[in-house]
């Protein structure tokens, strides 16, 4: 059996789910931007009275503005698709094998931009710029926490469509995206069919259904289990920081497979066995393997927010695409031709649901296509074996 890439796994772990993989060198440099809008609607019904998101974009927006990609990123990600902030940066975007000039999603051709989520993961990290619980609520001066509205799927497409708009963007080429990603793209291609001729889901869903969303709500349980969560008003007190920890050690291994996990488990620094020392001789004592998943989750830990995590994790148990009663009548919408590209090893958003989409639209009469990921990373093949399937995205996109 191939074994996957340590190096690649070693990166991405340390970020949770879904995080930035060690792809080659990247030539884009790329900025940060900054969106700002006020009195934004939710899905729900309330009322966000300042929104500001944080975007990038690769390659150049041609006179038409018809040649826009845009690329929904995962859950653990932000709009760093591609290329690098500065050329001494050590790792690119998570998708920098994809996008870039010449690439499977060439920006000698295609003008290609990501959008910050509310509410994201990474709100302590100096390159990502979203609203969410800890923003400070302008009507008290203090952080939301769980006063912020909850917010959706659909919302994170409407501030993505608010900044195309800024642009003077009235259509897009395709979207793409992968994971929480790809249930942006597909409810993009139903809530705004004329937008949208062309869209890719990468391991990803057309709906959250039972046990997607029990498995989740695995990631929420251990930080409301916390007592410094204090019901999300720790932001003038000790963060929830344990809960967090347990909460991205579960998203971590989530995202790999048994293999993949083992595979770590054999290398000479961990070295794995059943009946290791402290654990022996101690209900205390912990494994060199949990302690590896640990370390990872608490540097993770630095960057993220524990209410965000919460509000991401209950975005993504709301999603059903087109937001409607059942997934067929949200499918019904869809006039882009879909591709889906599962991973058929996935243990978080297994290839059943992909599938299930795919089916759909095919029974609707609609132009839809799948085509398997393989490796043995489970749903990180989603990005770091992202390149198996770059010419198939390339003639796609470009059909």
């Amino acid at each position: 059996m191939k074994h996957p890439n340590l190096r690649h796994i070693k990166y991405l772990v340390i970020f949770g789910a879904l995080l930035f993989s060690s792809f080659t060198s990247a030539e884009l440099l790329v900025v940060k931007q900054r969106f700002e809008t006020t009195n934004f609607k939710t899905f729900n019904g309330q009322t966000i009275k300042k929104v500001a998101v944080g975007w990038e974009s690769y390659g150049k927006l041609n006179a038409q503005k018809d040649n826009v990609i845009l690329v929904t990123h995962f859950f653990s990600g932000n709009s760093h698709a591609a290329g690098k902030y500065s050329k001494d940066d050590k790792q690119a975007g998570y998708w920098d094998a994809l996008i870039g000039p010449g690439k499977a999603i060439d920006t000698n051709k295609f003008y290609v931009i990501s959008v910050d989520s509310l509410a994201n993961l990474a709100a302590k990290d100096p390159n990502v710029i979203t609203t969410g619980p800890a923003s400070i609520n302008p009507d008290t001066g203090k952080a939301y926490g769980l006063d912020f509205p909850v917010v959706t799927i659909r919302d994170f497409v409407n501030v993505q469509k608010l900044v195309l708009e800024s642009l003077g963007i009235k259509k897009l080429h395709a979207v793409i995206g992968a994971s929480m990603g790809s249930m942006q793209a597909i409810d993009w291609a139903s809530a705004y069919p004329d937008w949208v001729p062309r869209m890719i889901s990468v391991i990803g869903s057309g709906q959250s259904d039972a046990w997607t969303t029990a498995l989740i709500e695995r990631w929420a349980i251990p930080i409301r289990l916390d007592p410094n969560w204090r019901n999300g008003d720790y932001y003038e007190h000790t963060a929830p920081t344990e809960g967090l920890i347990a909460a991205l050690m579960f998203i971590t291994q989530d995202a790999l497979t048994p293999q993949a996990f083992n595979q770590i488990g054999q290398t000479k620094a961990i070295n794995h066995q059943a009946l290791q020392t402290e654990p022996l001789h101690s209900i205390n004592g912990t494994y060199s393997i949990t302690n590896w998943l640990r370390e990872r989750a608490a540097t993770r830990a630095k960057l993220v927010d524990a209410n965000h995590l919460l509000y991401l994790a209950r975005a993504s148990q709301l999603f059903i695409a087109g937001h409607g009663k059942n997934l067929t009548e949200g499918l019904k919408k869809i006039k882009a031709k879909s591709l889906f590209l599962p991973s058929s090893n996935d243990l978080l958003l297994m290839p059943y649901l992909s599938h299930e989409a795919n089916q759909q639209l095919q029974d609707l009469g609609k132009d839809s296509q799948l085509q398997e990921l393989s490796g043995d990373s489970g749903h990180l093949n989603g990005v770091i074996g992202i390149s198996q399937k770059a010419q198939q995205i390339k003639e796609f996109i470009e059909q």
